[in-house]
């Protein structure tokens, strides 16, 4: 009984974090929009990690120890340029075009970061499964059809900045992936928010943002609040999880599921416009999401053993197949907790 546990946890572990990915994440882009209604872009970012991160560290450092921190300067570096990637400049550009677009469009023009990862993996000479690309072009198809239905408010420049945005995201996802980071995929997430926070802070100061508290609102903050509990300590490092311990392709997917979830709050909250285009676009981009899920999905034995990876990182691509992720060891305190 007790040796069959893990075969049937495991795929559980990962669709149970890809569950956390799909649903809170496209609800982050509504508590985006409106942290940021009173609160500076750049800096609600920088409050929103920097403090996720000090809950997540305090956290280890009382349950583990001052162990959990050990990691090489390599490994810490990697990290730290991935949290740059995503955070600073991918989470950040994102918050600053929410102040010109619509939410439910930001959405929609991040869901181009798996078209980039595919190109990528190209330029490393790893070629996709056929099926993978079908999957990745349905599911872009989706997102054109949605855009065609002409979101309000949405300007070139705000288009334009949600876009570099996507780039980046898909860059620290990529490189996470084929670079040394640290063995313990929470204090990974800790590291990238503390990093990323700490680049938005000096980010959004050297710009010339100021936080006025007396004219920030009760509902910015709770706004701010959920990002920090919800987006960041459980979202992100559900994310960080995954990106140790499944296909990046896989991963990936969560850019077409959260358009669906965020144009759906955004017309419930903010009353943005839904029509029947909207509709269609999204049954498209969940086609594309089954298509790449079912072509990249491993068996479970195949997933137990990617998670028992014992900390060992994997560079470079080895011909034509799939690259692994940078296999985090797997605390058995955070399998019993399911991430």
């Amino acid at each position: 009984m007790t040796a069959n546990t893990p075969d049937s946890r495991a795929p559980l572990l990962v669709w149970g974090a890809l569950a956390i990915v799909y649903v809170v994440w496209g609800s982050t882009y509504l508590g985006i929009g409106i942290a940021i209604e009173s609160i500076p872009p750049m800096l609600s970012g920088a409050l929103r990690f920097i403090t996720a991160a000090a809950l997540l560290a305090g956290f280890l450092l009382v349950r583990s120890g001052p162990t959990v921190f050990r990691m090489s300067r390599r490994q810490f570096l990697g990290a730290a340029l991935v949290g740059v990637l995503l955070l600073t400049l991918g989470n950040g550009m994102l918050a600053v075009a929410e102040q010109y677009i619509s939410t439910g469009l930001a959405a929609l023009l991040v869901a181009s970061v798996p078209l980039w990862l595919v190109v990528f993996r190209f330029a490393v000479r790893d070629r996709p499964k056929a099926l993978t690309l079908a999957g990745v072009l349905v599911g872009l198809g989706g997102v054109g059809a949605l855009s065609l239905t002409g979101a309000e408010g949405g300007s070139g420049a705000g288009i334009g900045v949600v876009l570099l945005a996507s780039v980046s995201w898909a860059v620290g996802s990529f490189l996470s992936s084929r670079i040394q980071m640290p063995a313990n995929a929470l204090a990974t997430s800790a590291v990238e928010m503390v990093v990323g926070g700490a680049g938005l802070l000096v980010l959004g100061t050297g710009l010339g943002e100021r936080l006025d508290l007396s004219a920030v609102t009760t509902r910015s903050w709770l706004a701010l609040a959920y990002l920090i509990v919800v987006g960041s300590l459980i979202g992100f490092t559900a994310f960080s999880w995954l990106l140790g311990n499944a296909p990046i392709s896989l991963v990936s997917t969560y850019a077409y599921v959260n358009p669906a979830v965020a144009v759906a709050l955004g017309a419930l909250v903010l009353h943005e416009p839904i029509t029947t285009q909207v509709i269609l676009g999204g049954l498209v981009i969940l086609a594309g999401v089954a298509l790449v899920i079912s072509t990249e999905r491993k068996g479970p034995k195949r997933v137990l053993e990617d998670l028992d990876g014992g900390g060992d990182v994997r560079l470079g691509v080895s011909g034509g197949q799939e690259p692994q992720p940078s296999r985090h060891h797997v605390d058995p305190a955070v399998e019993q907790r399911g991430v």
